[in-house]
């Protein structure tokens, strides 16, 4: 999935991730647009090769990511990866981890 409704948002990374990483989906940008988050998410995952993970930092106001983001990453993805709930930043943001298989 490509981020290109959002084309005023840069994109969350411009390559492939051959060890674990970490996605800032916490800016102000994201705090204003679930969808972006969701859609940044996918493309972070989708730039994580296997066996690797990468963390999704997502911003407070969008609560617990299990309640908007987990199912939109199981519908793209499926058994290509492990979704899990790893804790709540300092900032009130929250930390998912997807492995990718």
């Amino acid at each position: 999935m490509s981020t290109a409704p959002f084309t005023d948002a840069d994109p969350i990374t411009d390559h492939v991730h051959h060890s674990s990483w970490s996605a800032n989906l916490e800016l102000p940008r994201h705090a204003e647009d679930r969808e972006l988050v969701i859609a940044q998410a996918i493309e972070a995952v989708e730039f994580t090769a296997s066996d690797t993970f990468v963390n999704l930092v997502t911003h407070a106001n969008h609560g617990h990511p299990s309640t908007y983001l987990f199912g939109e990453l199981d519908a793209v993805f499926g058994d290509d990866i492990l979704v899990g709930y790893v804790d709540e930043c300092g900032c009130g943001g929250h930390v998912t981890r997807v492995v990718v298989k």
